[in-house]
């Protein structure tokens, strides 16, 4: 089999790559990623990249087509990937996004790619009230992110898929140490604020809903997707990817760091206004399809695996909410650097 992952140089590239590799040692792997966050390596012993068979480096609203010839599976997650990004680049979210992604997915299917898998998001439920939200459910998009993730599966509903299987996962919110650890993500934050502080800042109130998964579980999402076969949820299958057990409060999480990594502080901002982004996801469609991709790493060892990854790379940064660990951080450190245009393209002489 050969696999393209495209963003593969983010949080979640690093893990499948490995994980694809230790799985089926005989799949012959492509990456593709612009490169903007390569150097932002996190307790890695080696660089991910070298499991690859080949990297190619790329704006994906330039992919270039013959890249896809000879390809089975595509995996997707070239993306703006969270919502303060899609905050500050609006219109280039919806250019990478959704444009980019309704692009590539159009020519995989005419070079003959039997899987596409996209990387969505349950961010497209917004604010829920009422109970978990299945995929039978309206979805609610309150940011340029999830509103992009929405745009994008609605496009490729209107695409001739010809004989290609499209599988669009909405991922629980990640979680989950990586070769490129994110921190701009809710449990990774507060583990690193209780590392590096002894004390876990709530900047919300606490009450909103998350639904999580660890990135290693995400892989094995993916793994399940590029195999699937359209007797197995049709021809385009969106599902929500996570388990029900997954669901919890911000403050629920925040105890539980706590309790794991001892004299932790909790400091929740209860003055602080509601956030609408909370609720609670229903993943049965998920179960049923898919048993054998059913998340297997509880909360308990995602922090576990954080907290190792963390103070094995003597993490110690009380101020990382402003450091290259934030996604948006290291994009605005590449543009006051003049390397990158606020259109998100290397500027000339700008690339690694």
């Amino acid at each position: 089999m050969r696999v393209l992952i495209t963003g593969n140089m983010g949080y979640v590239g690093p893990v499948l790559t490995r994980f694809l590799r230790d799985s089926t040692p005989e799949t012959e792997i492509v990456g593709f990623d612009a490169g903007f966050f390569g150097h932002c390596l996190t307790n890695a012993s080696t660089l991910p990249e070298t499991l690859l068979n080949r990297q190619v480096f790329g704006d994906i609203r330039d992919f270039p087509v013959e890249i896809l010839d000879g390809i089975d599976a595509v995996v997707h997650l070239s993306a703006v990937s969270n919502d303060p990004m899609g905050n500050k680049f609006e219109a280039v979210t919806h250019e990478i996004n959704q444009l980019a992604s309704a692009r590539l997915a159009e020519a995989a299917a005419a070079r003959g790619v039997k899987n596409f898998v996209f990387a969505s998001s349950c961010s497209m439920y917004g604010y829920a009230e009422g109970g978990a939200r299945s995929e039978k459910d309206p979805t609610n998009p309150l940011t340029a992110y999830a509103r992009s993730k929405i745009g994008s599966e609605n496009a490729f509903g209107q695409i001739d898929l010809g004989d290609m299987s499209v599988t669009s996962l909405r991922f629980a919110t990640a979680c989950g140490m990586s070769d490129r650890l994110r921190l701009d993500l809710v449990l990774n934050d507060f583990v690193a604020c209780a590392i590096a502080s002894s004390e876990i800042t709530v900047l919300s109130d606490g009450t909103p809903w998350r639904p999580l998964i660890d990135v290693q579980d995400m892989a094995r999402a993916i793994c399940w997707a590029i195999q699937r076969q359209a007797t197995n949820g049709g021809r385009f299958l969106a599902v929500n990817a996570g388990r029900d057990e997954g669901n919890y409060q911000v403050s629920e999480l925040a105890a539980a760091v706590a309790n794991h990594i001892p004299n932790t502080k909790v400091s929740i901002n209860t003055s602080a206004p509601p956030d609408k982004r909370s609720y609670k996801v229903d993943f049965s469609l998920f179960k049923e399809l898919a048993p054998e991709a059913i998340p297997q790493v509880s909360l308990g060892q995602s922090i576990e695996r954080l907290t190792n990854g963390l103070i094995g790379m003597a993490f110690a940064d009380k101020d990382f909410r402003n450091s290259q660990f934030m996604r948006l951080k290291t994009l605005e450190s590449l543009m006051s650097a003049d390397r990158l245009g606020m259109d998100l393209r290397w500027c000339a002489g700008g690339r690694y």
